[in-house]
Order: structure tokens, then C-alpha cells, then sequence
């Protein structure tokens, strides 16, 4: 079984995707930050990263540049989840290496498509 991080400060969202990615026969595990997830990714080597954009502290564009800057942890794809819907903010996302863009809310068979997809390709 895949090894998923998520990365999110909402608490209720982290417990959601916990549950749909467990469900969906995924190991997860989680962070409430950016700072605790990169160190999350560096120590732990997920398949996939599931990471929110906007959070205090080291945001979800930040936590990307970090991974993207070593190459060990460049490979890992990461999908953003995230309440920012502008056409900037998923052209933005893209042109830093993420994989996939979903914005809140969302359902149960977006995460868990766009995971199998970034998985496969992966």
C-alpha cells in the first residue's frame, strides 16, 4: 500500500481525508503544518504529498520549493488542496511542480481519482 502525507490546518478537512484515503486502502499519515509536514516528507518518504496552500507559518507553495529544491524529494508528487479557486493561484501551482489542484470543497472521488492518477503516472 501507498504511504500519503496530507498536509493541512484545518482539523476537520485532516480527519476527512484521513478517513476517504484510508478507505481507499492508503496508509496515511498526517501534519497540521507546513513545517511539521516537510519534515514529515523528508523523514518518512511518502509516495504522495496532499498539501493545503494557505496555512500559517511555511505555506503549501513554500513546502513544494523545499521538496522541489533536494533532489531525494523532488520525485514525490504532491497535489494541493485548497479554498483558492483563481485561475492565477492553479497556474502558479503548476509552474512550481504540483501535480494536481483541487479546490475546497471537494468530493470523496476527486481525492482519491487524483491520487491513483498521480500514483500511476508516478
Amino acid at each position: 500500500m501507498s504511504l500519503i502525507l496530507v498536509i493541512e490546518d484545518e482539523h476537520q478537512i485532516l480527519l476527512n481525508l484521513q478517513e476517504i484515503l484510508e478507505l481507499g486502502d492508503f496508509f496515511v499519515i498526517t501534519a497540521a503544518n507546513g513545517t511539521t509536514g516537510l519534515e514529515l516528507a523528508k523523514t518518512q518518504n511518502p509516495d504522495l504529498i496532499i498539501c493545503d496552500i494557505m496555512m500559517p507559518g511555511l505555506n503549501g507553495y513554500e513546502v513544494l520549493q523545499e521538496l522541489q529544491g533536494e533532489p531525494k524529494f523532488a520525485h514525490i508528487p504532491l497535489i494541493f488542496l485548497t479554498a483558492k479557486a483563481e485561475c492565477s493561484d492553479w497556474s502558479q501551482s503548476i509552474a512550481l511542480g504540483a501535480d494536481y489542484y483541487i479546490t475546497k470543497p471537494f468530493e470523496p472521488i476527486e481525492i482519491l481519482e487524483a491520487v491513483k492518477a498521480c500514483l500511476e503516472k508516478n
